[in-house]
């Protein structure tokens, strides 16, 4: 007499396959396990800044070496006449500090999607850079606005 389908199956050793209520397995995330996707507004600003700062270490290396991109929350401290600093540019300790928050709240974007939020980013990177190098900012690439 022929053995069930079932009995057979457990015999091999194979892992179990978690299946929902409608019978089929579940589907892993693109990005594996081992990393989280990028979704959030967080990662999004991280990424940017991070794209930005290697554009302007590839074209200012010996200006920028050893010069750290961090980002921060908020400003510590009341605000200025100017209102809340978008960044700092610390030249004493090498660092350039993006704040998050003023960035991302206090812009005033003419279309609010990704693409103006991405170009308003990499404007305060390009603008804390150029406070930096106490250089103009239209200066740093030039290449890249045509």
């Amino acid at each position: 007499m022929p053995r069930s389908s079932h009995s057979q199956r457990s015999g091999t050793g194979r892992r179990a396959v978690r299946h929902d209520r409608h019978g089929r397995a579940g589907r892993s995330s693109v990005t594996g396990p081992h990393l989280p996707p990028l979704r959030g507004r967080v990662d999004f600003f991280d990424l940017i800044v991070g794209s930005t700062a290697d554009f302007l270490r590839g074209m200012w290396s010996e200006e920028l070496e050893n010069v750290s991109f961090e980002i921060g929350g908020m400003p510590l401290g009341e605000p200025g006449p100017t209102g809340v600093r978008r960044w700092d540019a610390l030249r004493d300790q090498r660092r350039i500090i993006l704040y998050r928050v003023p960035i991302e709240r206090l812009a005033r974007l003419h279309v609010n999607d990704q693409l103006h939020r991405q170009m308003h980013i990499e404007s305060c990177v390009f603008r804390a850079t150029a406070e930096y190098l106490e250089r103009d900012p239209w200066d740093l690439g030039p290449e890249r606005f045509r």
